[in-house]
Order: structure tokens, then sequence, then C-alpha cells
């Protein structure tokens, strides 16, 4: 058996070559900047590069993380959705202080939010479900997110049930349906250098006041 040490060595990270980043150039506020290095994830056909990491602290303190789909990125925010009745749901209820992070590894790119989440409202999280497709409407409706799952028939027969549900009410909402817009205080912007000269830009943000920002070492 390969010995894991040696094999985690052996894998490369960080080999670039990769854009640089002039952090000079970068805008005022870090929504035009985001924007911008979505879309060259996307011209670089980097998969699910609107994919990032939701984390959140439970009751007893303990860090919990899961990748979730963004939505949109407007003034309120950047959005996903989830089930309210779901553990990260009952986390949020509890403590709405959390992070998101996005990795475009092929751009050696990285992108850290930490803000506070915020309801986006019945109408916001109805038009979210009804645009989901069929398949995932009738997992949300089913309601058991993270149960005890006692057999695959359980799951196949409850999504059945579900699908027939919406056959007759295609417009049926869950009422722990809901989206957030985390309303960041603080935004970094990594780049990766092959020489490890990594460029760190961060955004910060005071209540009612301007982002400020500064360039942080490596």
């Amino acid at each position: 058996m390969t010995d894991m040490k040696e094999l985690l060595r052996s894998l490369p990270s960080l080999p670039g070559p990769y854009v640089p980043f002039d952090t000079a150039q970068a805008p005022a506020q870090p929504e035009p900047l985001f924007a911008q290095w979505l879309q060259a994830a996307i011209d670089a056909g980097i998969r699910e590069p609107h994919a990032m990491t939701l984390s959140t602290v439970d009751g007893d303190g303990c860090p919990d993380a899961r990748v979730l789909i963004l939505k949109n990125v407007d003034e309120h925010g950047w959005h996903f959705a989830i089930s309210r009745a779901s553990p990260k749901g009952r986390q949020i209820s509890d403590s709405p202080q959390v992070a998101l992070t996005f990795y475009w590894p092929a751009l050696g790119r990285q992108v850290r939010i930490r803000g506070t989440a915020h309801d986006m409202g019945e109408q916001t999280s109805s038009a979210d479900f009804l645009a989901r497709p069929l398949g995932s409407r009738a997992g949300a409706l089913l309601g058991r997110q993270s149960d005890v799952l006692e057999s695959q028939q359980e799951l196949e027969d409850g999504l059945a049930r579900q699908l027939r549900r919406l056959e007759q009410q295609p417009d049926v909402l869950p009422d722990s349906w809901v989206v957030y817009a985390v309303r960041p205080r603080e935004i970094e912007f990594w780049q990766g250098n092959e020489q490890r000269r990594h460029v760190r830009l961060r955004y910060r943000r005071a209540p009612g006041a301007a982002w400020s920002k500064e360039r942080l070492w490596p």
C-alpha cells in the first residue's frame, strides 16, 4: 500500500503559471472584482464555478462546512437557498455569523467572505423554490435531510410520493424553504503564486462605513 504521507507529497500544488493580480487596479468595492473573478473561472471552463463552501457553527461551538451553489450577488449580499429544518438551517437560526469560500484551482484563486446571513423573505424564497428542477423540489418537500435513512427503497418511495404531489400541485411550497443573503463585513481575494508569493487583498467594512482595502502578507 502506498504511504499516505509520500502520496500526498507527490501531488503537485499551485503549479501555475497564473495571471498576476495587480491590487492597485482593484475596484473600490469587492462586488465588481468578485464578478470579474467569477467570469474568469467561467471562461476558463472550470466546472461549477459557482460552488462555494458555507461554514457555520453548531450549538456546541463546533464548526461545520458543506458545499452549496451561489444563487445571486447583489446589494443584499451573496445568496444561497436551504431548508430551515436542515442542520445548516438550524445553525444559522442560532448563529447567523457565517463564512463562504470559493476556490478555483485552475486559476490559483480563492475568495473568502465573512458576514451575517439574512433571510430574504417569503417572495424571494418562493420564487427560488419554484425555479428549481422537479427532482430538487421533490427532495425538499420530502423534508428528511440528514435524517437516518433505513433503506434506499424508503428514499425512492418518499420521492415518488412527492413527485406525484407536484403533478397535482405544481406550485406547492415547503414552509421551511429560505433564501439567505450573506452581508459581508470582510472579503479576501487570494491569488496563488508558484513561488508562494501569494497576493492577498482584503476588503473590510464597519457598519455604515465605506469599504477599505489592505494588502496582506502571504
